[in-house]
């Protein structure tokens, strides 16, 4: 079976954000992830991760304006400087966490899609050639428009073509199956189609529509766990998804699976 890392931003809300670390360890998880570190000082992190024996595997750069509904930086022209910025504050984290792997976020299209494309390509070049010498890969992920209306990069084409144009070995596709179904559908054979070429470095999950736990909606995951397999994946499956009730009351569909590695 794959293995699953744990989503702190989503997954157990019940307690504190540091405690969260001590709460996935419990469960099982041996990895964690979430949207952003930046709230916490870097040591701060780093103690939870060595206290419960977990691996950092991915967090998001700096979006821009949050709460001010900013979804990225990288395809917004004249806010270069402060995409930079944002990339050397992510990797500075991801040195001290041992991160491998950063999510750079699109950014919500500002108008003219020729003009986000070509500051989107411009930036993701020179943020992988900041990242490279340091061995982090930089994620970009196709996010559904009904969740995110207006967001650059909405799919998996989209974002292969992409990759083939930025030409940096260290900028992989970030699949999250709850958006790629919502958006595109036709699952398993997207990741017949892409898993085998190397290029998709982290995979999320959730139950679709309601973005609650897998095994609730229309998604049948044990199947495409097992396609995981076939197809040799190797990778982290990050646990995105909210959670119906209690975190750990709601791991019923992760027990089940056979020989689940979390």
């Amino acid at each position: 079976m794959p293995r699953f890392a744990a989503n702190l931003s989503m997954l157990y809300r019940e307690v504190d954000f540091l405690e969260r670390f001590a709460a996935a360890a419990a469960d099982g998880f041996q990895g964690v992830e979430y949207l952003f570190p930046y709230a916490h000082a870097p040591a701060q992190l780093a103690a939870q991760l060595q206290a419960h024996g977990l691996a950092q595997v991915l967090f998001n750069a700096p979006p821009g304006q949050w709460d001010a509904g900013e979804r990225g930086l990288a395809c917004i022209a004249g806010r270069e400087d402060e995409f930079r910025a944002g990339i050397e504050q992510a990797l500075h984290y991801a040195q001290q966490l041992n991160c491998p792997r950063i999510h750079v976020m699109a950014g919500i299209v500002p108008g003219c899609i020729d003009g986000a494309h070509a500051t989107y390509v411009a930036n993701l070049r020179l943020a992988a050639a900041l990242a490279a010498p340091l061995g982090v890969t930089l994620m970009i992920e196709p996010i559904n428009g009904r969740d995110m209306p207006g967001y650059f990069l909405q799919r998996q084409a989209q974002a292969h073509a992409l990759l083939a144009e930025i030409g940096a070995a260290n900028v992989q596709v970030q699949m999250d199956l709850y958006h790629c179904q919502i958006g595109e559908g036709d699952l398993a054979m997207k990741l017949r189609q892409y898993l085998p070429g190397g290029r998709v470095g982290h995979l999320q999950i959730a139950g679709v529509p309601g973005r609650h736990e897998p095994d609730v909606g229309e998604i049948h995951y044990p199947y495409l766990f097992a396609l995981l397999d076939e197809l040799g994946y190797a990778g982290w499956v990050g646990c995105e998804y909210l959670p119906a009730g209690a975190t750990s009351a709601g791991l019923g569909w992760l027990r089940r699976q056979p020989q689940s590695v979390m």
